[in-house]
């Protein structure tokens, strides 16, 4: 591949005279011979070629290092000088010989050709480029490259070491032949090959696909004629790719979840890549493991969870909607009571999202604001919030377990110890966790004790009580005004400093700490002894008087015939009462009011025992004590209202009501408790079956912190479903006395729709009586207007709590004022006595037997009389105000 390049030569010669003539002329010098020149070099020899004198066979060449002869008959001669030194130039003297004459000599300066460059290669490349390196030759300075055959560039560099040079505008990804020579004068060395090759090009659109939480799917665009690639993930590890097709995908598995990955991607070819593109990619972050509920309230939930990396965040969802959390824990106000949420736990980083982990909870239920109702043998409840299960344990040691039923949101437990306490509990059950809802202590009216009285001389009276089943803290004893308590160990208390011979009316009622049993009457006599001699002149006394009425009779029977029999005149105004005129009634009513009300006392007394010796048969069946609401008063069977079943039976047919007389009819009204939880249903089949129009409730639901009727109508407009039968609020007007509601009642089964009355009096405690009679006579009014504007026979159903106390307030005063308006009289003993017959303890407190006759009075009296615009706005039905009080004066022009 070197191409020689023909030296310069530079010859002379030298004429000799002859000073001597010879005799002979001798023969002259050998000539020199022409043509002389160097042909060929290498690093330590020169080639030299001459043409031949004539007649000359012999040749000597001279040069700085020796000489060399040469004999040759060619007529072109070559030889070649050995041993000589790279790179250098030398002066060579041709001579021709004939024998010991040589000519003058013809001389030429020719050189040897460099050494070659040592450790020549490649430094380095790109896609466009490459560095070659060799080490400098020494007193040389110029080199040429050749690039796959061509001469390609001469490169001067002086410098000694190593040579650096870079050879441009290459093709990417190419293998590349290089020669490099050096050069001195026209001398060139034999030439250093080497292969090398540019990097080749990046690959385009190289990015994230897709990523899990320990995966990362990459992707990019082969490089033309490229199916090699290297990999280096996050500046260490690195793999080898061979793919071929258009695009490339390659998932690098093994990662970290939630990390930030840094992915350089190289063409390869052969020993060269290219520079490579980076890009960063992260991993999914992992689902927490667990999240734990460290805190339940009833308006907040807690949660806590561990982190698994500094780095992330943590996103949590309540019921979809996003909530503020911490790095471990979250807290979740303003919740509502017993209700379920679903929480949602999320681990976030870099803009993703692992999975959720889901935790269902339950908050808690306040049981202490719950609608409680104790008996002495049931707990019974409506409790608003989820619950599972309930438990009621006793604090003291009874005997049996309780029995608990749960429907919805109502709770009962029975067979309970009378008076004891129960921890009532309540519990969620998820994903077999057992979650507490709420605990409340509950203590059970104590049972009733059944007193015993006997006098201890004229002064003293003992009473004595059995002890029963369970648990009183004391017993309150109360005879004439005085209360006594008397501690639980004891089963009698004497009684001292009374009147002889005087009866006295006492109470007796067992107290668990802040319930109290129904109170049982009874009535204690001193001895009469003190008064024996005043008994004795009585009796001889009443002996002379009918000794003489036998006298006259037998003398003179005209005279007693002339008189109706006085005892026989008693016993039929027992039987048939006596009627007080309306102008008479202030009298009468100022009689009975003197020393303290005793007339009103001594009517009421008269009346404890009327009706309680009847049958109550199907209300003590076991089955059916559970739906009383109180263990005394309880529906005579005679009377009862039954419902309809679809054949006998005393369970299914019973519910705590009874039919009541009114002014007409014998059953005008139906008087029955406030419905229990368990006994909701079977009320508004009453009001069912029985066709009622309206019903009056004179209670609340709750009284004192203490429930006294569950509440059987629905709230925020929407339908209640108590079993077979829908109920609807369509109005609502609310005073300050009372609240009136009109409601649409369903048949579920024939879809036949109802409208009810709802008139609800809030003025009037439990056992007590309202601040004033007006407002009650104005609440009857409303309610007699809406009777007389619709022409059904169906019962008024009229309840309180146990159906007998206010519900007989309002009946009676319902029927004495139309008695009072018809026939200008009343008799409220004879009416009080004929509804006790029907149910027990109707007018249940004598106050409120007091407060009937202040009804009847105040309705006498013009002050009373209702304002013209008392009826405004109570609806359609009570707008006209004159008709309601043209109504009172057709009924003896007395306001009802």
């Amino acid at each position: 591949m070197m191409k020689d390049v023909g030296p310069s030569v530079r010859a002379s010669s030298t004429n000799s005279q002859t000073t001597t003539p010879l005799v002979t002329t001798p023969k002259p010098k050998p000539i020199n011979p022409d043509g002389f020149k160097a042909t060929g070099q290498n690093e330590t020899s020169i080639t030299l070629q001459w043409n031949k004198v004539k007649d000359i066979s012999n040749y000597k060449l001279t040069y700085e290092k020796g000489s060399k002869e040469v004999t040759s008959t060619d007529a072109t001669i070559s030889s070649t000088i050995d041993d000589l030194t790279s790179g250098s130039r030398y002066n060579i003297t041709l001579f021709s010989m004939r024998g010991e004459e040589m000519s003058e000599g013809t001389s030429i300066t020719a050189v040897t050709a460099p050494r070659n460059v040592e450790n020549f290669t490649f430094f380095d490349q790109n896609e466009t480029s490459i560095t070659l390196t060799w080490d400098s030759v020494e007193n040389i300075s110029i080199y040429t490259l050749w690039i796959n055959g061509k001469e390609e560039e001469n490169i001067t560099e002086s410098s000694r070491g190593t040579i650096k040079h870079v050879v441009p505008n290459l093709t990417s990804g190419t293998r590349f032949e290089f020669s490099l020579f050096t050069v001195f004068e026209y001398a060139r060395s034999s030439g250093n090959d080497i292969t090398a090759v540019t990097a080749p090009a990046n690959a385009e659109n190289f990015m994230n696909l897709t990523q899990n939480e320990t995966s990362i799917t990459l992707q990019w665009k082969r490089v033309k004629d490229i199916s090699d690639y290297t990999l280096r993930i996050n500046g260490k590890e690195e793999t080898n790719i061979t793919k071929s097709t258009e695009l490339i995908t390659y998932v690098v598995t093994n990662l970290n979840s939630g990390t930030e990955n840094k992915f350089s991607l190289f063409t390869v070819f052969e020993y060269a890549r290219s520079s490579g593109n980076d890009i960063t990619a992260v991993t999914v972050p992992s689902r927490v493991v667990s999240v734990k509920v460290t805190e339940r309230t009833e308006n907040s939930i807690r949660l806590e969870w561990q982190s698994a990396n500094i780095n992330w965040v943590y996103k949590v969802l309540l019921n979809g909607s996003d909530v503020p959390a911490g790095s471990t824990s979250a807290d979740l106000p303003k919740l509502l009571p017993g209700t379920k949420y679903v929480v949602s736990v999320i681990s976030q980083f870099s803009g993703f999202s692992s999975a959720a982990f889901d935790v269902v909870t339950v908050t808690k239920i306040n049981c202490a604001a719950a609608n409680w109702q104790v008996t002495n043998s049931t707990i019974t409840g409506r409790v608003e919030g989820l619950f599972s299960s309930a438990t009621a344990v006793p604090k003291e040691q009874t005997e049996g377990s309780a029995n608990t039923n749960l429907t919805g949101s109502n709770i009962f437990f029975t067979q309970l110890h009378p008076g004891a306490t129960y921890n009532v509990s309540l519990f969620y059950e998820i994903a077999s966790e057992h979650l507490l809802q709420c605990s409340h202590s509950l203590t059970l009216i104590p049972p009733t004790l059944n007193p015993q009285c006997k006098h201890r001389g004229g002064y003293s009276v003992k009473v004595s009580w059995e002890t029963v089943k369970g648990v009183w803290t004391s017993v309150e004893i109360n005879i004439n005004g005085k209360v006594n308590d008397v501690p639980r160990d004891k089963t009698e208390l004497q009684i001292d400093q009374l009147q002889p011979a005087k009866t006295y009316k006492g109470s007796l009622a067992s107290v668990s700490g802040k319930e109290k049993s129904a109170e049982v009457e009874f009535y204690c006599s001193t001895d009469p002894a003190g008064v024996i001699g005043g008994s004795v002149f009585g009796v001889l006394c009443l002996l002379l008087l009918v000794g003489l009425a036998a006298f006259i009779y037998i003398k003179k029977p005209d005279i007693l015939s002339r008189k109706k029999p006085f005892i026989g005149g008693s016993k039929q105004h027992s039987a048939k009462g006596k009627k007080i005129s309306a102008a008479n009634f202030p009298d009468h009513f100022h009689q009975l009011s003197l020393d303290e009300n005793r007339g009103l006392s001594q009517e009421y007394e008269d009346l404890s025992a009327v009706g309680t010796d009847q049958a109550r048969r199907a209300a003590l069946l076991p089955d059916n004590k559970v739906k009383n609401r109180f263990t005394n008063v309880l529906p005579y069977d005679w009377c009862r209202v039954k419902l309809s079943t679809s054949g006998p039976s005393e369970t299914l047919d019973y519910i705590n009501a009874s039919y009541m007389p009114g002014y007409t009819t014998n059953r005008e009204y139906i008087a029955t408790q406030g419905p229990l939880p368990g006994t909701v249903k079977d009320f508004w089949r009453m009001i069912w079956e029985q066709q009622v129009k309206r019903i009056a409730m004179v209670t609340n639901c709750v009284e004192g912190g203490r429930t006294k009727c569950e509440r059987y109508w629905p709230e925020n407009g929407n339908p209640g479903i108590y079993g077979e039968i829908s109920v609807t609020v369509t109005s609502e007007k609310r005073d300050t006395s009372w609240t009136l509601r009109d409601f649409t009642v369903k048949h579920m089964k024939t879809s036949e729709e109802r409208t009810v009355k709802h008139f609800h009096f809030t003025a009037w405690p439990d056992h007590g009586v309202p601040e004033n009679t007006v407002v009650l006579i104005q609440f009857r009014g409303l309610m007699r207007q809406h009777i007389d504007s619709e022409s059904s026979n169906a019962p008024t159903v009229v309840h309180c709590s146990a159906g007998v106390g206010r519900t007989g307030t309002l009946i009676a005063l319902d029927v004495l004022l139309q008695q009072l308006g018809k026939e200008q009289a009343v008799d409220i003993k004879y009416f009080v006595r004929k509804m006790r017959l029907n149910r027990p303890y109707m007018v249940q407190t004598e106050s409120q037997y007091v407060f009937l006759h202040q009804c009847i009075m105040d309705s006498l009296t013009p002050n009373t009389n209702l304002d013209d615009n008392f009826y405004e706005n109570v609806g359609a039905v009570y707008v006209n105000a004159t008709a309601l009080r043209e109504l009172s004066l057709a009924q003896g022009k007395h306001p009802n």
